[in-house]
């Protein structure tokens, strides 16, 4: 166990800390011992140590430092053994003989092979990232991807198996501090100020960010951003001694550096803190490269990213093969300091393929059935089992499509779904209307009002039941009119874009026509005797299926609660509708908490609730049985708390059975996807 005083965050640091130590006591004090460090508390080695605990003492120059002052700080670094790792409950557990996996000791091979890559490449998470991998992609905004692998080393079947998958992500481009601005603003005039607005995105873009100073030829500053201040460059005045005499930034760099400053009219980046800032003109500034880009990209770099990397499986096996003649572990030192052999060759798995489930259709199609090739099937001459009922419909449009082609996209798209076995009046309820984008919920509420009020006229209790919207040219928009459709008014929609609404083909509007089906309630076309293709799983006892997830919110930030999901089958043996219930938890918290719950009521004491409670009595409800086999799939969990959310979770699945009946323990599969 490692620890180091005075205490630093960053993984880096720590390493550039134990290197010191090692060079400087690694074949005198360690035994001549190479140790695998982890970047925290754990350091490995194979052997023991010559000293149960020591205190060791090296000086490091700041790193944010170097090339100026050579400021020198001083750690204590103590080293003491925290316990040794035995191999033979891993082979023991390799050979079946021993039901508990030995987590730690996977953990500390996979830090050894973790080693090497960590100091030669930048690491995110499992994954190594580096410009020597291929050509960087520009995917806009002042973004850059870069490629890279995903490794993990996992027990399987055939005994110590590393996994290895190619990656990529985002990084800043490393670029003047104005160049990334005027990407990520998408300006053209560098002359003009700011906004408001456009200086606190920037604020949340850059703070965090590393920064590296040029208007001093022979000395290079490092600094970390802050923040960005709140005036323009031209009126920031500070201090510059102590007797309290003001100078303005552009003054102070001219007289200071002789360096004439163009953009005064920006904001200045900020580092240090809020009572000793340091004032930093943006021209005068540069990102330092290898810092990803931790916040959420817009749908056009993640677009640009997946057209980077995108490869056809052939492409993907030989990118890593390369990746692993490239890691060359048979050379690395520290695999064979603790005689670890990677082979390099892929390892060949024996499998088949699964047969497609038959499709079904009404009789009164030309085609009854249908097998999917390469998981694709088309509607020509077939027509929908049991085809959903449209009495009143209507049509908004945000885009720039002309009143008559908006009506002939809607009469194409009612023709099909009419011939595809649906019932939809040929007619909307009230007039097509077209909107501003500027004004999307304010179209979206008064046409759920008008059509509210004629059906009242008209002396029906229901609701619109289909709302067609075409988008508008520019994206951004689906988001926020699907929240107001079906979470504010309640009302099904169906998006479209403006470029496939104008130039509709048949195939479209199958497509379309399908997923309205699905929408207005009615199950899909899939074939009910799941049985004769081999499913007794799900077919033979009556069997719920949940699905469950937690979405944690964007690096930076601190308050903002994690969302829990979980949906369950409401149907059987058919599987086609599900549930879903939505729960609130604490920030980053990765197990599900509302699993299940105990309430104290004042008249009726304890009472049982939680998802999945809720979830069984709705099965029940639907479908006149309770279930006696639950399906639990659990996605992204990551191999570390893997133990930890099964337990609590499953331990949580078994509470909210045994609380609705006594004696109620149905057979529960939960089946965990790591990350």
């Amino acid at each position: 166990m490692v620890s180091i005083n005075p205490e630093s965050k960053s993984r880096a640091v720590n390493r550039e800390v134990l290197s010191e130590l090692i060079k400087l006591h690694g074949k005198t004090s360690l035994g001549g011992k190479l140790p695998a460090y982890d970047g925290r508390k754990s350091l490995y080695t194979a052997g023991s140590l010559p000293f149960e605990s020591e205190e060791f003492s090296v000086t490091l120059v700041d790193p944010e430092k170097k090339d100026k002052e050579k400021a020198e700080r001083e750690y204590k670094i103590t080293i003491r053994i925290a316990g040794r790792t035995d191999l033979y409950h891993l082979q023991q557990f390799l050979k079946g003989r021993q039901r508990d996996m030995p987590q730690e000791t996977i953990q500390v091979l996979d830090v050894v092979l973790r080693e090497s890559p960590s100091w030669n490449y930048v690491t995110v998470s499992r994954s190594f990232f580096s410009t020597t991998f291929g050509h960087r992609g520009d995917i806009g905004e002042g973004l850059e991807c870069w490629r890279g692998y995903y490794q993990s080393l996992r027990p399987t079947q055939m005994g110590l198996s590393l996994n290895i998958d190619i990656s990529a992500t985002s990084f800043f481009k490393p670029v003047t501090v104005v160049q990334f601005v005027l990407e990520f603003l998408n300006l053209r005039d560098a002359s003009r100020p700011l906004t408001d607005r456009d200086r606190i995105k920037i604020k949340k873009a850059l703070r965090g960010v590393r920064v590296e100073t040029n208007h001093q030829e022979d000395q290079i500053r490092r600094y970390k951003i802050t923040g960005i201040t709140p005036v323009p460059m031209s009126q920031l005045i500070f201090p510059v001694d102590e007797r309290g005499t003001r100078m303005s930034v552009v003054h102070y760099f001219m007289q200071r550096y002789n360096y004439n400053l163009q953009y005064t009219s920006w904001p200045c980046l900020q580092s240090g803190s809020d009572a000793r800032p340091v004032y930093l003109p943006m021209e005068a500034c540069k990102i330092v490269e290898g810092q990803r880009y931790s916040k959420k990209l817009n749908d056009k770099q993640v677009a640009n990213i997946l057209r980077a990397t995108c490869q056809r499986p052939q492409q993907r096996e030989q990118s890593i093969r390369e990746m692993v003649l490239h890691n060359k572990y048979a050379e690395d030192k520290f695999a064979q300091e603790f005689g670890i052999n990677v082979c390099s060759d892929l390892v060949s798995v024996p499998a088949r393929v699964l047969p497609p489930p038959m499709l079904r259709y009404h009789d009164s199609g030309k085609e009854k059935t249908c097998a999917p090739s390469v998981g694709q099937w088309n509607m020509i001459n077939k027509k929908m089992i049991n085809g959903g009922i449209i009495d009143n419909w209507a049509c908004v449009s945000f885009s720039r499509m002309r009143p008559e082609e908006v009506h002939r996209f809607c009469c194409d798209l009612i023709q099909m779904c009419n011939m595809t076995g649906m019932s939809v009046n040929s007619r909307p309820l009230v007039d097509n209307r077209s909107a501003s984008p500027n004004h999307i919920e304010n179209a979206l509420r008064d046409v759920y009002r008008r059509t509210t009020e004629m059906l009242s006229k008209q002396g029906h209790e229901k609701q619109l039941q289909l709302l067609i919207v075409i988008l508008p040219e520019i994206s951004g928009s689906y988001g926020k009119i699907k929240k107001v459709c079906e979470t504010d008014l309640g009302i099904v929609s169906q998006c479209y874009l403006p470029r496939y609404a104008a130039r509709p083909n048949k195939q479209y509007l199958e497509n379309v026509a399908l997923k309205i089906n699905v929408k207005v309630g009615l199950p899909p076309s899939i074939e009910k005797a799941f049985a004769r293709f081999g499913v007794p799983a799900v077919t033979k006892v009556p069997t719920i299926i949940f699905g469950a997830d937690v979405t944690h919110p964007p690096p930076g930030e601190d308050s903002t609660s994690s969302i829990a999901v979980v949906v369950a089958s409401m149907d059987w043996p058919e599987i086609t509708k599900y549930r879903g219930l939505v729960s609130a938890q604490p920030h980053r918290q990765e197990i599900i908490e509302d699993l299940f719950s105990v309430s104290k009521d004042p008249q009726r004491g304890n009472v049982n609730g939680g998802m999945i409670r809720e979830l069984l009595i709705a099965f029940r409800w639907k479908t006149g049985r309770r279930p006696e086999r639950i399906l639990f799939y659990r996605d992204s969990v990551s191999e570390g708390q893997l133990s930890t959310v099964r337990f609590h979770e499953m331990n949580a699945i078994r509470k909210a059975c045994a609380a609705l009946e006594e004696g109620y323990m149905p057979q529960i599969i939960y089946i965990a996807l790591d990350k």
